[in-house]
């Protein structure tokens, strides 16, 4: 039977499906990872995500003989391109059976609609922002991923490649093991960073005060840490807004840093939480009947992975030694909890002053992950 190509409606219902399509291609891996459902759907809805404000997507689902056998989101960041002057459209939450037919129409259809609207490049996998999962697994198939990165079969590189796609670049991941104590090197920095820059680290323990306090400033700064990192697009304030809401709290508050000078104002953060990933295996993304009992009970420290989700410093304490003082707080956390490995989730091949920073510890880089780009 030949494949034919839905554009889908911006329906809840619709989504839904597009949604399990890409759980249910990955039944029975056991180092798939999937994304809570309810979050991807959101994510996907131009009513509940406010980065549709300023982007413009249509997700497209394939199928043969009435069944699915792919899926892949086309998307413009207008905002991103104003910035950039590019003209430049992205492919995302892209998945599909091994099949040059599938591959051929969703990504032909993806680039003609990316082309219609006046597009001349098209890069991914990359989602609305950089608060979405983002990069094609090209190395480590048989490692199991984190909440916060995707996981894909080794045949879509050949295929996207098969498609004149090109390397743009690359992410690398590391697996770190946790020490049986702080390195003295680290504490020595550590405490003559906090001495020199007049710094202090805040420790919250209620998840309303986190946002009072420091809510907006914390992604605020992110935007300022990482506005030169690829692909980047600020969050605006309503973004803000709805990741406050989303995000803060449920963070298992011990396992986030918060560093602040003199004045009290932000200087950077480090926030880590108790890796999720066997938890959403189980529950396949779903919070209910059982998917909550499974998260809560990961998150209450029922595991021995955390992942280090994100560490942002003001541009100005770059390069002073601010990060050691995350690991400096952090680390007797994770002995005294029985945390024996450590996610670092994505970093750039180019960016060595943050892989530097694994130099005091026993690492394994375990995963890397591509963006690929094509001229229209």
């Amino acid at each position: 039977m030949a494949v034919i190509i839905k554009a889908l409606k911006p329906t809840k219902r619709e989504i839904e499906k597009y949604v399990k399509f890409g759980i249910d291609l990955y039944d029975g891996n056991d180092c798939f990872v999937p994304n809570l459902v309810f979050d991807e759907v959101h994510t996907l809805l131009p009513g509940k995500n406010p980065a549709f404000d300023y982007c413009r997507a249509q997700s497209f689902m394939a199928y043969r003989d009435g069944k699915p056998v792919g899926r892949i989101t086309a998307i413009i960041n207008d905002r991103l391109n104003e910035s950039t002057g590019k003209k430049e459209a992205r492919f995302g939450f892209v998945d599909f059976i091994d099949d040059d037919e599938v591959t051929d129409i969703l990504f032909a259809t993806a680039e003609e609609w990316a082309r219609d609207r006046g597009m001349t490049e098209i890069i991914g996998p990359m989602g609305f922002t950089d608060m979405d999962r983002e990069g094609m697994l090209v190395e480590g198939f048989d490692e199991m991923g984190t909440m916060a990165t995707i996981y894909n079969y080794p045949y879509y590189r050949q295929q996207v490649e098969r498609l004149g796609y090109v390397k743009d670049t690359d992410w690398v991941e590391y697996r770190i093991t946790v020490p049986d104590k702080v390195p003295e090197k680290m504490t020595r920095i550590a405490e003559i960073v906090l001495k020199k820059y007049d710094l202090r680290i805040l420790k919250y323990t209620s998840p309303k005060k986190i946002k009072e306090d420091y809510g907006h400033a914390l992604f605020h700064l992110i935007n300022e840490a990482y506005a030169n990192l690829y692909g980047y697009c600020t969050l605006t304030e309503r973004q803000i807004d709805y990741y406050i809401d989303m995000y803060l709290s449920i963070l298992r508050l011990e396992y986030v840093s918060v560093v602040v000078d003199k004045n009290g104002e932000l200087v950077g953060v480090g926030i880590s939480l108790p890796s999720l990933s066997e938890a959403l295996r189980k529950c396949r993304g779903r919070l209910f009947p059982t998917g909550w009992y499974h998260i809560l009970r990961a998150m209450k420290g029922h595991n021995d992975v955390i992942d280090l989700l994100l560490i942002a410093v003001k541009p100005e304490y770059q390069s002073k030694g601010v990060n050691s003082l995350f690991f400096y707080d952090l680390l007797n956390l994770y002995i005294k909890n029985g945390i024996k490995y450590a996610e670092t989730n994505l970093e750039l091949e180019s960016n060595s002053q943050v892989q530097s920073q694994w130099d005091y510890f026993e690492k394994r880089q375990h995963r890397r992950r591509r963006a690929f780009r094509k001229k229209l």
